[in-house]
């Protein structure tokens, strides 16, 4: 599988990365997800301090163990959980994440941390301490790199100016575009990465389209869409983009076409899932005559609510 490196790092990632949050508690079957992916030849695993528990750490640690200095392995901080465990809370002191990154490596099982991220924030939060634990976790060799995951802009611009993240994972699909605006260009001016996640917008972009809509969709619509614009929306996209592909193949790879767009991250709580979505990349790539179509029938802040003519479809 191609590789790209993540903003100025020298950390060579996967463009597909297995998103760990998805994978269960039953160590066996992440252990199959896992080693279809290392075949696959993904290498990069994302996890968080917040799933299971911390279980999912652990998992992907001992299932990852084999191949540690193979494979790059990225975890969250930042949301603690209660002490009776019944919630969490955010806290992004220095005090804290210099505590949580013991415990996520003794989870992992590992020395080292490739890529530690915050795993939201506020411009509520005091942000120069916050960059200081992560400077000093990079400065100690326990982090090799830090980055974000936020959607937020004034989070994102106040990281991307004062500190040295190399990274911001943020949710982008071709059904939500906003950080074209939002955070794209700030970013490439500062050599960051994004990191996508929800490529596939809740199956509403796979193969299934509407028959992966829930409850809420169907009441809410999805970021700026109603449910009823959805309607008219994907089988025009389905039409025009799955012409050799899939519309899956089509959706993973329209946001790994934007330049600042190291790796899209998947989830997978199957085998055949993760496989689809490994066979994306496998498909024929989308042609700039299909991107022009895909950035004209959606726009950043919603569909345009209207039907291209015969002749432009």
């Amino acid at each position: 599988m191609e590789k790209c490196l993540l903003g100025k790092s020298d950390l060579a990632v996967s463009r597909i990365a297995l998103g760990c949050m998805s994978l269960g508690t039953d160590q066996r079957k992440a252990q199959e997800i896992i080693q279809t992916a290392l075949d696959a030849g993904i290498n990069y695993f994302d996890t968080a301090d917040l799933y299971d528990y911390g279980v999912n750490e652990q998992i992907v640690g001992k299932a990852l163990a084999p191949v540690r200095d193979q494979v790059i392995i990225a975890t969250k901080v930042g949301n603690r959980w209660n002490d009776d465990k019944n919630g969490w809370y955010w806290d992004a002191s220095k005090t804290y994440i210099k505590e949580a990154v013991k415990q996520s490596l003794q989870r992992l099982g590992t020395d080292y941390i490739d890529l530690y991220q915050l795993h939201g924030g506020t411009m509520e939060d005091r942000i120069d301490e916050t960059i200081e634990a992560f400077e000093e976790l990079v400065e100690e060799g326990i982090i090799r790199y830090y980055g974000i995951s936020s959607i937020r802009p004034t989070v994102i611009k106040a990281y991307a100016e004062r500190s040295n993240i190399v990274s911001c994972m943020m949710q982008y699909s071709i059904l939500d575009r906003r950080p074209e605006e939002e955070a794209f260009p700030l970013l490439e001016k500062h050599g960051i990465s994004v990191v996508a996640r929800g490529p596939l917008a809740r199956g509403l972009l796979s193969d299934a389209l509407l028959n992966k809509a829930s409850e809420s969709v169907k009441q809410n619509g999805y970021v700026n869409y109603r449910y009823q614009e959805l309607k008219e929306l994907l089988p025009l996209l389905k039409e025009k983009l799955t012409t050799g592909r899939g519309m899956t193949a089509a959706s993973l790879q329209f946001v790994l076409a934007q330049p600042v767009v190291a790796a899209c991250v998947v989830g997978a709580s199957s085998v055949g899932q993760l496989v689809e979505n490994v066979r994306a990349l496998e498909q024929p790539a989308l042609t700039e005559e299909e991107l022009h179509f895909i950035r004209k029938l959606t726009k950043s802040n919603g569909y345009e609510q209207h039907r291209l003519s015969e002749k432009t479809r």
